[in-house]
């Protein structure tokens, strides 16, 4: 007998397309309304909601103590958030920052970081409770004022969102990256955002523009300067998408005897100050702005940082334009105010529809608040009729509740439009006859609470007046339900509230970023910055450089290491440029200021510009602007190159002429004259026309001489009608006129070089 188990013919498989495309959805999905984006309505993601929540349910206010942020982050961990305490601790710590949030929604106490960069401390060190600003995001909340839902388990329940008195998702701002989308909102002072939603309840229709009369733009925590025009953030709110300049704040504090330096007391928003002084210095070191001699970081609990001129005679405009344009402190904030409208749908919003997303939650949430009273007034109006009931038959209900097997059911079952005589025993006492009665379970329920004390005259007075006045709150509440504009009052009212709250007499409520105009800083050559001095350039053999000071005499015996020598002595200037020819085709940039002193032997060349150690020094030439040269390989191809074509801006260099192989560069001299002499290594000299060669940035060139073995030796430029001169193996200086046996066509073959020519096939 064999055992058979019928297996169900199940087939689990589906299209790889389809199971990735529907996972990669749910992700996304999860991603974004559950994690990137913050909802419009108050501002919050949900961790930061649930953070802000939990420790409500801790009872932690402004007022109270503080608790462990270890036992904060645990019971969001546990009851709200199944995600690691590292994660919430984080965003937590985040909240309590001043330099990351404007209006900070946790009070911290220890270590909770730093704008230099420094983590907070552990959570088990650290202790926080709520501000005043997150407690009026929660004001309301067991008021029926937004809906609950169960949390991850379904043992407790949490806020969808929070009703939120002001548009916390502006006034704080927010960032975050979902999937194909992501967020960057600044922070905004609150006192103009409540004045732009007054605006816009006065005048639903207002233009985006409008609103920017009461909301001027972004008010950083860090405060700073915002120097972008007006028109483009303009633009930027009404799109939901753009950006902001913002600045440094600084001042020039005068050391006398005309010495300064400018002082930063502002950073821009999200720049760490420790790695903004590390790049500070490194714009120092590498000379990218050469004016800047210093960087000292004397920050306190204030920002403090100096910076020192090179000069005193420097522009402090010119200086901070130099920075700007090398370091942090001058950034672009990128907005992109992609947000969830109702908490389902992303979207790019303007400023308006934000404010507008606000200020119809703040309306729902009055309707629901006010719906909330108005059930708690029936339900204690019912109670109060119940104890006026019971007042006026005071000597009835003692009889019932002392003599009556049932008092509850008694009273219920009573006739109190009747007289009841006092009963003296319980004899005399007659049970109320079976039937509906007027007292309503929960009258009777209070009725049976009611404490002795409570039956005095005084009492039954305070109960008329009670319901007198819960009669007239009820009365304003039905008529807020019904009228629009009454429910708009309202809203500003509490609008006007939170302003004065939070306006510029709450603690960090004036606005830290103001405005200014870029201004035009011209460019100011690096020659301008520097003292212009003489000096004499000397590079050896083994290329070693030095700037001796002064313009010493050229003939003069210098001092070189042993087995060197002298390969170029010239004298220039401190704001002189100086150009570097690599036998690889490649010119490289150096600024004459930048040279070592004259005292020692110099430094390599080779570690100031990345010049490969098999490529050799061709040529070391002052830079002139506007003059042209004459650049040739030693295959004889060559071109004219305007100079000021071959100035590098980093120390790797410019391609200006393309050398293969065994081939390098001969030829580089100013290009002066009208025509051009060529002399091979055959000794075969070819003069032609200066007009026949191109004028090119870089490449290979053209033919110069055509040569059957061999290559160029020399070459250079002349004028016709002065000859072409050289110096012969005694020193002295021959000049030929009469050129015609040697002139033709570039890229001839030439005839052989005029007696008394040097062996050396060179002309100088």
């Amino acid at each position: 007998m064999s055992d058979q188990t019928d297996t169900p013919n199940m087939d689990l498989s589906e299209p790889l397309r389809r199971a990735l495309g529907e996972r990669y959805l749910t992700y996304a999905l999860s991603t974004i309304m559950h994690r990137a984006l913050p909802d419009a309505r108050d501002g919050l993601k949900p961790v930061h909601r649930r953070i802000l929540f939990a420790m409500r349910e801790l009872r932690l206010s402004s007022s109270g103590g503080f608790r462990k942020s270890a036992k904060i982050s645990g019971d969001v961990m546990g009851n709200y958030h199944p995600h690691g305490d590292a994660a919430i601790y984080d965003a937590m710590a985040r909240l309590a920052q001043d330099f990351n949030v404007r209006y900070p929604l946790v009070d911290g106490q220890g270590n909770f970081g730093n704008i230099d960069g420094d983590n907070p401390a552990a959570s088990r060190y650290t202790e926080a409770r709520m501000t005043a600003v997150a407690e009026a995001l929660l004001e309301g909340l067991n008021e029926n004022a937004v809906d609950f839902r169960e949390n991850y388990d379904g043992t407790l329940t949490e806020p969808v969102v929070l009703p939120a008195q002001f548009p916390n998702l502006l006034a704080n701002g927010s960032s975050g990256i979902a999937v194909g989308m992501a967020t960057n909102i600044p922070p905004h002072n609150i006192a103009e955002l409540c004045d732009a939603c007054l605006h816009l309840i006065k005048i639903p229709d207002a233009r985006d523009d409008t609103l920017l009369n009461y909301v001027p733009g972004p008010d950083f925590p860090t405060g700073g300067i915002i120097v972008e025009p007006p028109e483009a953030i303009a633009q930027a709110y009404r799109s939901g998408k753009g950006g902001f300049r913002l600045r440094c704040r600084y001042d020039v504090e005068d050391l006398g005897r005309g010495q300064w330096q400018i002082v930063v007391t502002e950073i821009p928003y999200q720049v760490q100050k420790s790695k903004l002084i590390e790049k500070l210095a490194e714009v120092i070191q590498t000379k990218k702005v050469p004016i800047l001699a210093d960087v000292r970081d004397e920050s306190a609990d204030d920002i403090r940082l100096i910076l020192e001129p090179r000069s005193k005679n420097v522009d402090p405009d010119v200086l901070m334009g130099m920075v700007y344009r090398n370091s942090d402190l001058e950034v672009r904030f990128s907005l992109n105010m992609n947000v969830l409208i109702d908490g389902v749908t992303p979207k790019v919003c303007s400023m308006k529809e934000v404010l507008r997303a606000f200020l119809d939650f703040r309306r729902e949430v009055l309707i629901r608040r006010s719906q909330h009273r108005m059930e708690k007034i029936d339900h204690r109006l019912e109670v109060l009729e119940g104890l006026i009931v019971a007042f006026l038959n005071l000597d009835r209900v003692i009889d019932i509740i002392r003599y009556d097997d049932d008092p509850k059911a008694a009273l219920m079952r009573e006739d109190w439009g009747k007289d009841h005589p006092r009963a003296m025993t319980e004899a005399d006492y007659v049970s109320p006859p079976a039937g509906d009665g007027e007292l309503s379970e929960v009258q009777v329920e209070a009725i049976l609470n009611m404490r002795l004390r409570s039956l005095r005259r005084l009492e039954e007075m305070e109960l008329l007046r009670e319901q007198s006045e819960l009669m007239e709150e009820r009365a304003g509440l039905e008529d807020l339900l019904e009228s629009e504009d009454l429910q708009w009052q309202a809203i500003s009212d509490q609008m006007r509230e939170t302003r004065k709250k939070f306006g510029k007499d709450y603690e960090g409520g004036a606005r830290r970023t103001t405005f200014a105009e870029a201004g035009q800083i011209e460019d100011v050559p690096l020659e301008a910055m520097i003292d212009r001095e003489p000096i004499t350039v000397v590079c050896s053999q083994m290329g070693w450089i030095r700037a001796m000071t002064g313009h010493i005499d050229l003939s003069r015996e210098l001092k070189f290491k042993d087995g060197d020598g002298p390969r170029f002595i010239f004298h220039a200037e401190t704001t002189d440029r100086l150009v570097v020819v690599g036998s690889n085709g490649r010119f490289y940039t150096l600024s004459a200021s930048n040279l070592p002193g004259g005292r020692g032997m110099g430094e390599p060349l080779r570690l100031m510009v990345d010049l490969p150690n098999e490529v050799q020094i061709h040529s070391l030439l002052t830079h002139k602007p506007g003059r042209n040269l004459l650049v040739a390989s030693s295959a004889g191809d060559g071109f004219i190159v305007l100079e000021d074509e071959v100035i590098a801006q980093t120390r790797t260099g410019k391609q200006v002429l393309n050398v293969r192989g065994d081939v390098t560069l001969a030829v580089c001299k100013p290009a002066e004259g009208d025509c051009v002499a060529v002399v091979g290594e055959n000794r075969k000299v070819l003069v032609f026309g200066l007009e026949e060669l191109p004028e090119m940035a870089r490449g290979k060139g053209v033919r110069l001489q055509k040569y059957k073995d061999g290559g160029l030796s020399d070459a250079t430029t002349f004028t016709l009608a002065d000859g072409l001169s050289w110096l012969d193996p005694a020193g002295r200086t021959r000049t030929e006129t009469n050129l015609a046996e040697w002139r033709g066509k570039r890229a001839g073959a030439g005839r052989m070089a005029p007696r008394g020519f040097p062996r050396d096939n060179k002309f100088t």
